[in-house]
Parts: structure tokens; sequence; C-alpha cells
């Protein structure tokens, strides 16, 4: 049976202060890798599935230290393409007590900026792959970015490959002419499994987000309103067979609560609320959320409520994992899952 699960984005070099400093403080920056696509292949891989990334670095040091990054966490960049004149870059504001964090981009006219759909064989990438998962990032990075997914996406139609698609809106992409509205509900029309928070899933639906708004797990879910809501948009998007979101309800800087749900063959399922406090790095809490659930689809295929505790379950572990990848195991997620988190809680004070 096919495995692969291939991955397409850019993926860039995160710089933050350390000990929370704003941008303007201090004198030195710690560096990581980051970009939606790459967490997700790093989350992948480290739940031991077999993932490929593709994407573009500039064939130097950085570029080449970039693929190596990924190597690292046994991710295969065999296909990645070469070229261009930088590696994008990003900024990233750590949040404290009423501060929220903030990022700065740097990507304009990066490699992965200047991709062409002709520079990726398609074809040949998606040879025995089972699931090719992108995001909204990649196409609203450039007009040839966007060009390059959709030839990407229609490969993988043709090869019966499953499309998962991460909303993954971020207003301040989207320069090149055309609008996220506009060209975001057509991808999610070719896809079979959508993710996205509930801000993302109103920007293709139109239709105002559901309120969540927990403080601790005890939170009261009004699930008739999500099914409505859900029933809607599997009438506006009739190709979709798994529809995934993800809700966090931002206390503080550093206490969040999280939840989820599937919408799948008219049923939804729903799960536990987890009461995170003290978050210490959310970037990437999203990928690691739809990471989990394809892993769990893979391996559990269609027991929606299993694949959704394991997907929330590691995507709240995230939050205490430095850096954008989710380093965690399915071990360590199953012990969540179980109640069994003091490792956990001992390894997060470390970091």
């Amino acid at each position: 049976m096919n495995d692969k699960i291939v991955t397409f984005g850019e993926i860039m070099l995160r710089f933050s202060r350390p000990n929370r400093y704003r941008l303007c403080q201090g004198h030195a920056y710690r560096e990581n890798y980051g970009g939606s696509e790459a967490n997700v292949s790093v989350s992948l891989a480290t739940l031991g599935d077999n993932v490929e990334y593709i994407t573009r670095v500039p064939d130097n040091p950085v570029g080449r230290n970039a693929c190596l990054r990924l190597n690292e966490y046994n991710v295969s960049t065999d296909h990645v393409v070469r070229g261009g004149k930088r590696l994008g870059t990003y900024y990233f504001e750590e949040a404290a007590a009423m501060r929220n964090s903030s990022v700065v981009y740097d990507r304009s006219d990066s490699a992965f900026y200047s991709i062409e759909p002709q520079m990726v064989d398609w074809e040949n990438i998606l040879d025995g792959a089972r699931i090719f998962h992108t995001s909204g990032i990649s196409t609203g990075v450039s007009n040839s970015a966007f060009w390059t997914t959709y030839a990407g996406i229609h490969a993988a139609r043709r090869k019966h490959v499953l499309v998962s698609f991460d909303i993954n809106y971020r207003k301040n992409l989207w320069n090149y002419g055309v609008r996220a509205e506009d060209v975001l509900p057509d991808l999610c029309q070719l896809a079979d499994i959508i993710f996205g928070d509930q801000g993302e899933y109103e920007k293709i639906s139109g239709m105002p987000r559901i309120p969540f708004k927990a403080t601790d797990e005890n939170y009261e879910i009004d699930l008739k309103a999500f099914e409505n809501y859900f029933r809607k948009l599997a009438v506006m998007y009739p190709h979709c067979k798994k529809f995934v979101m993800a809700a966090r309800n931002q206390i503080s800087s550093n206490h969040h609560t999280l939840t989820g749900f599937i919408y799948a063959d008219g049923k939804l399922y729903h799960t536990r609320i987890y009461d995170v406090n003290p978050v210490i790095d959310p970037m990437g809490v999203g990928d690691a959320f739809i990471a989990a659930y394809l892993h769990a689809y893979t391996h559990w295929g269609d027991d929606n409520q299993h694949c959704l505790e394991f997907s929330l379950a590691a995507s709240a572990m995230k939050n205490n994992v430095v850096g954008d990848f989710n380093l965690v195991t399915e071990e360590e997620i199953n012990r969540l899952m179980m109640g069994d988190n003091e490792d956990f809680k001992v390894y997060a004070e470390l970091q």
C-alpha cells in the first residue's frame, strides 16, 4: 500500500530574541527553521511516517543547511529544487503577559517566492504517495508559488493521491494582485481533507465563526451550532471527505484552551478541552494538529474519534516545545491521551 506523504511549502529561517525580549532589545538572536509544511513534515517523520518535503532553497550553504536540518529528523529532501537568491526569513517576538506575540516576515524574492511550476516534477514525486499536503500560505506568497501549488494539487488528483489542504490564511501575504477570498475556496473544492481554525473556515465559507470562549476544561461547547455549521460546509465543499477544525481561546499570552472537531459522513466528532498553562512556544500548534491527524488517518483510517483525540493531544503538547517543530513521539501523545503526562511536564520545564 502507498504510504508516502508529500508536503509542499516554504521553509524559512526564524530569528527570535532570548528571554522574551522584544525585537528592539538585545544583541543576540536564537535561530530555528520553520514554515507550516516543513513543520508538518518534521512532525510526521518524528511520528515514524515516510515523508518527503518539496520546496525551493538557494544553492548555497544556507539553503543546504535547511535541508540538512530536515534530514536530521528523517525528512526526505531528495526532490527539493535548488536555485534563487535567498532563503526566506522571519522574526518572531514572543508574547509575555499582556503583550501578544508578533511576526515580521522577510520572504519577498526568496527562492520559494520565485519558484515556477515547471521546476517541480510532480508526476515522479507523487509516485507511491498516499497523501499530498499543502496550504494557503504557499498560494499566498506569490503568483508563481500559487501556480506551482495548483499544479501539485492537480497532479495529485490525476494520480488519485488524497489532497490535504490547510487553509492557513495569513493576512500579511496576498500582495500580488489577488484576494485570498477569491482563491482559497476554489482550492478547497479540490481537497479531500480540509483543516483550519474558526477564522480560516470563516474565510472560505463567509459564515461567522462560532464562539469558543473556554477558560478551563469545563466549558460547555455548543455542539448543535457546530454541527449545523459543518453541515452547511459539506454542501459548499461536496468533494471533501474530512473537515478538521482546531479551536483555541487565548486567555493570556501563556494560557490557552484548545479543542477540536472532525466532521465526516454527516457526523460531528468532538473531544475534550485542553487547558494549557503555561504556553512555552505556540508557533506551529496548528501544524502539529494536522500532522498528527494525517498520521492518525494513515494508521486508524475512519476511526474519526481516535484520530481527533490523537491530533488534539499532539497539538496541545506542541505548546510546550520550543521552536516550530513538534518533536513528540506517538508514545508520548498516547500517554497524554490516557492522562499520564508527568514525564512531559518535566520535559517542558527543562526547555
